[in-house]
């Protein structure tokens, strides 16, 4: 991810250099610890950018969100500074805990500045603030689907983009997840004797996640399904798949023979 890094005068990234080189070069000797931190009494948005910029990097995460939140209503919309504004806004509120609110944060830059090149990191950030609210596949997975969203914006949006692996790798996750969580319901049936409720979840792990390690799982126990209500038909076809599927797996072979 490309996080900008700072001690005293922060760096940007090139898109970003010549836009607020002014800026960073006047608040070259400005670093130093003040004893208290009030975004309204700044005279200017250029002091209060830099003040801000500071107590983000000295990890006051608390001044940083007050002085980058009255910026991003006090910067007019074509300030070149408002995508960064927001950048370090959600930032910190992440480091806050504020999970919801940060991504919502990246939402609104991503969406309100597509072009900008801090889109696809604030899409990336936004997904993964929405997904450190669904740590359990057993929770309400609205927040998790939020994160998917935002991964396949990502993806589908900037195909070129350096942040594509890590996109990748979150959808992975999620979808993982999310097999989970169908799983697991499918199999809560089965332990109910309503194997035909447990199909139908079984099905949509198979079909929605098919790259996801829980589809395996799920096949077997669609077998499981099928044969305890003596579908005979399906379950062979559930074992022609699952053969040419997982040819090594011993579990699928041990479940499903080869025909002799």
């Amino acid at each position: 991810m490309r996080f900008f890094r700072f001690t005293c005068a922060p760096s940007f990234r090139p898109a970003t250099t010549a836009l607020l080189a002014l800026l960073l070069i006047s608040s070259a000797g400005a670093c130093r610890r003040t004893p208290g931190f009030e975004a309204s009494r700044f005279t200017s948005s250029d002091e209060l950018f830099r003040a801000s910029l500071q107590q983000f990097e000295m990890k006051r995460w608390a001044n940083a969100v007050r002085g980058f939140e009255k910026l991003t209503t006090d910067l007019p919309p074509r300030d070149a500074r408002l995508p960064l504004a927001y950048y370090y806004l959600g930032r910190a509120q992440g480091r806050l805990r504020d999970h919801l609110i940060a991504a919502q944060t990246f939402s609104r830059l991503s969406a309100n500045f597509p072009d900008d090149t801090l889109a696809d990191d604030a899409l990336l950030l936004g997904a993964r603030e929405y997904q450190a609210l669904w740590r359990k596949p057993g929770l309400t997975a609205e927040y998790g689907q939020s994160a998917l969203t935002m991964y396949q914006t990502l993806v589908a949006v900037y195909p070129s983009s350096p942040l594509l692996p890590q996109a990748e790798a979150g959808v992975a996750r999620l979808e993982q997840m999310f097999a989970t969580k169908d799983y697991d319901t499918g199999y809560h049936y089965i332990k109910r004797g309503a194997y035909d409720s447990a199909i139908i979840y079984f099905k949509d792990v198979i079909r929605k996640y098919p790259n996801a390690p829980k589809a395996r799982e799920a096949y077997l126990r669609l077998l499981d399904s099928y044969r305890a209500i003596n579908y005979r038909e399906e379950a062979r076809e559930v074992c022609d798949t699952m053969r040419q599927t997982y040819a090594t797996d011993s579990e699928v072979l041990r479940a499903c023979p080869a025909p002799g």
